[in-house]
């Protein structure tokens, strides 16, 4: 399996400095990944590395926690973009989603619109580690109903990342034109395999190196 084209490799660490973005860039480079995932202040220095290589650029909104205003969510994701993201990974409301009011798929319906009108793709974090296997499910749903692009399982900073099992609810939850991708704790190739294969078709890792080296990844952080 080629892992290497599943894989946006990820540092978004609150102490990164410049140099961590250009070296982000450059393994992503040298080991064919499909994009690069870093911090919204770092797009702008991130395009100008990428050039015009193939590889996505991703970066958040409304991170890590998802209860901004959304106005604040939606100037985050046009800032992205002019400043040369392909891709934004929002957080959703979670608070609002568990008050059960119908503003959640306001705001993700407002977010899709955006970024669809710049020719831009949506993913939406909805942080697996607080929902039930139930809300899960219909938080996909809604996420697809909104018109995300993607299903998001974490940030990286929640008590538990990516799981295997949720990934396979998320995929029966979502149409098959809505992707998954799997985040939060991805250090082992098998690990990676075991997600691809319950539904997941991108990996959000800071370890993607080691996956596609199948190396012991056990001392990297969670993002």
């Amino acid at each position: 399996m080629n892992l290497a084209s599943y894989i946006e490799h990820t540092n978004l660490s609150p102490t990164l400095a410049i140099r961590d973005i250009d070296r982000v860039v450059d393994e992503a480079r040298a080991h064919h990944f499909l994009g690069v995932c870093v911090p919204p202040f770092w797009v702008k220095r991130a395009r100008r590395e990428i050039a015009s290589d193939k590889i996505l650029l991703v970066t958040v909104a409304g991170f890590p926690l998802g209860y901004n205003m959304t106005e604040t969510k939606l100037d985050e994701i046009k800032r992205a973009i002019d400043n040369g993201a392909d891709e934004v990974d929002v957080v959703w409301n979670i608070t609002s989603f568990k008050t059960g009011i119908p503003w959640t798929k306001i705001e993700l319906a407002k977010c899709s619109k955006l970024a669809h009108d710049h020719g831009k793709l949506l993913k939406v974090i909805v942080e697996t580690a607080y929902l039930s296997d139930e809300e899960l499910e219909q938080a996909c749903k809604l996420c697809a109903d909104a018109g995300a692009d993607f299903v998001k399982t974490s940030t990286g900073f929640a008590p538990t990342g990516a799981k295997v099992e949720h990934v396979r609810i998320m995929r029966r939850a979502v149409p098959a034109e809505v992707g998954i991708k799997a985040s939060g704790g991805i250090k082992t190739r098998e690990q990676a395999i075991a997600l691809i294969e319950a539904g997941a078709s991108r990996l959000g890792t800071s370890s993607g190196i080691a996956l596609v080296k199948n190396l012991d990844n056990s001392l990297t952080d969670n993002y």
